[in-house]
């Protein structure tokens, strides 16, 4: 498991990334800074040009600060807000710790930054 720093408007939170190999794809790119869009009022998700690894997708719900890669749309995504949906072809990645993940409800698209704690 890896921690990392995600900052945003200022804030800073940090997750834990588990080991997979969509985790390690995302490791190997940071630092870096991703405009993120305000999607569904549940999400920030960003959609990569290219495909991620992804070995481990399921059928699943999500609990709020899980962060997630769903895989047809190539979307990295921060769930925020609960909607009780069961989501197909999704990778799971980690889970946000500590932070206030209210504040995305307000937020359009916002730069979140991600490096390694």
């Amino acid at each position: 498991m890896q921690t990392v720093k995600i900052t945003v408007n200022g804030q800073v939170m940090t997750a834990n990334f588990d080991e997979n190999a969509t985790s390690a794809a995302l490791l190997a790119q940071m630092p870096m800074e991703l405009p993120m869009l305000n999607l569904y009022s549940r999400e920030l998700t960003y959609r990569f040009d290219s495909a991620l690894p992804a070995n481990e997708v399921h059928t699943s719900g999500y609990a709020v600060g899980d962060i997630a890669y769903w895989t047809p749309r190539h979307s990295f995504v921060i769930f925020y807000k609960q909607t009780g949906e069961v989501i197909s072809d999704l990778q799971k990645i980690g889970h946000i710790n500590n932070g206030d993940l209210t504040q995305f409800r307000s937020l359009g698209t916002v730069v979140v930054e991600f490096e390694k704690a």
